[in-house]
């Protein structure tokens, strides 16, 4: 049984070589109206997870007139942060997802996307920085809480913390400068968990603060379970913060992995990770506005009304309401963090979005591993994404670090949580003086 499986493992692996060869890379799509190659399918998609090394004498690289430092080590896979009233810092540290491999490609996936994650053991809690001198170097490193789930999506509504674990919303009282939760957290709302594909659970409140917005990932790539294993997912959840109760704001979004509320106007904004195995430059990630009550195409149709010729049976009814989104970010960037800029960031960067990209698996040339700037005019993005902290992936096609959350200090600082350096960094503007 372990040759036969070893020999299959092994002939695929030879298969997904030579399909990673022959496959020609197109240029990536950015903007409201990106390029839409044909799609490609094969057996295989094209997988290369670049191979971790470490940042010896080297640091992330950023714009002219800015600095960037490593704030804290030493965590346990941090993936989210949230900027305390006082200045403090929450970091959300954990890993999720138990969903087992439905099919051969699927084992050989998880083996090539493991190698580029870290070995470190999944933290389950949240960590408080402080910097009590106010220079910037976050002498204090505590456990705020601990025996969380996988603990993602952080917001604060006054004195109530929220928590969106894998499989529940919760709520710990907070009392602005305490460095550890006082008692273990109240339970708001019960998440869809089982199998756990996406096992994410992004999170921002509403601008009045009475509603939780909550992404829920897909249970699978294009409903390779089955349509019933996808209830209640692929959606946006509003969540009344007081009772819990909850309804789906909008629908047929894949994987929304970053929400975050636009100072100006109180509009819901996400990014999005989109389908795999159409080709390397299918299906492009993005960066949209959530529409209540809208429907974003997932399964059925991307980028519109797209149509995925592998979901059986078609909605085309849901097809033909499927709203386009606003932006592309390009195609298996893997964005995972969002935060709307201040002035305070300086003038190029203070009006605009800070994306954090994990990273592709899913191309033969890795693509995101950096954190991008969408600069606005008007309130819409307007104009190519900018790489803002980069250095990430190096030269030699191996990669030091791995973006995912990104958060705005209103004093001026950018927050970027990496869990593969299991590291928060701070960019700061530097001073004039």
């Amino acid at each position: 049984m372990k040759i036969s499986r070893l020999f299959y493992l092994s002939s695929l692996s030879l298969f997904l070589a030579a399909s990673t060869n022959s496959v020609a890379d197109t240029q990536q799509q950015y903007g409201p109206n990106p390029d839409l190659p044909e799609p490609q399918r094969g057996l295989l998609p094209d997988m290369t997870v670049p191979e971790p090394v470490e940042w010896g004498n080297q640091q992330p690289t950023v714009p002219d007139g800015y600095t960037i430092t490593a704030i804290a080590t030493g965590l346990k896979v941090p993936r989210q942060t949230l900027v305390l009233p006082n200045g403090d810092i929450l970091v959300a540290e954990g890993r999720g997802g138990n969903a087992p491999p439905l099919k051969p490609k699927d084992f050989i996936a998880g083996i090539i996307k493991s190698k580029g994650t870290t070995s470190v053991e999944s933290g389950d809690r949240l960590t408080l920085l402080r910097d009590n001198d106010g220079e910037g170097t976050y002498e204090e490193q505590t456990v705020f809480a601990e025996d969380l789930n996988a603990p993602y999506g952080l917001a604060l509504v006054n004195n109530d913390l929220f928590v969106a674990n894998q499989d529940a919303l919760v709520r710990f009282d907070y009392e602005e400068g305490q460095t550890q939760a006082s008692g273990p957290p109240e339970e708001i709302a019960k998440l869809p968990s089982a199998i756990n594909h996406h096992w994410t659970k992004a999170m921002t409140a509403s601008a009045n603060g009475r509603f939780l917005f909550v992404g829920i990932g897909s249970n699978s790539n294009i409903t390779e379970r089955g349509m019933t294993a996808e209830v209640d997912r692929a959606e946006v959840w509003q969540i009344d913060a007081r009772s819990g109760a909850h309804k789906p704001y909008a629908t047929g979004l894949r994987n929304p992995t970053a929400l975050a509320i636009q100072p100006e106007t109180d509009q819901l904004w996400a990014v999005v990770n989109e389908r795999d195995e159409l080709g390397p430059d299918l299906v492009p990630d993005y960066l949209t506005t959530v529409q209540e009550g809208g429907f974003y195409g997932w399964p059925y149709s991307y980028w519109g009304q797209n149509v995925d010729p592998r979901v059986r049976p078609q909605d085309l009814e849901k097809v033909d309401s499927a709203i386009v989104p606003d932006y592309s970010l390009g195609s298996h960037v893997a964005p995972l963090g969002l935060a709307f800029s201040t002035p305070a960031m300086g003038d190029e960067f203070a009006e605009g979005i800070f994306i954090g990209e994990h990273g592709s698996w899913n191309r033969a040339d890795p693509v995101g591993y950096k954190v991008v700037f969408v600069p606005f005019s008007n309130g819409q993005p307007d104009g190519d994404p900018i790489d803002f902290v980069s250095g990430f992936l190096t030269d030699e096609g191996k990669t030091r670090g791995r973006p995912v959350g990104v958060t705005v200090d209103p004093n001026g600082a950018l927050l970027i949580a990496d869990d593969l350096t299991n590291a928060v960094w701070r960019v700061t503007p530097d001073s004039d003086d």
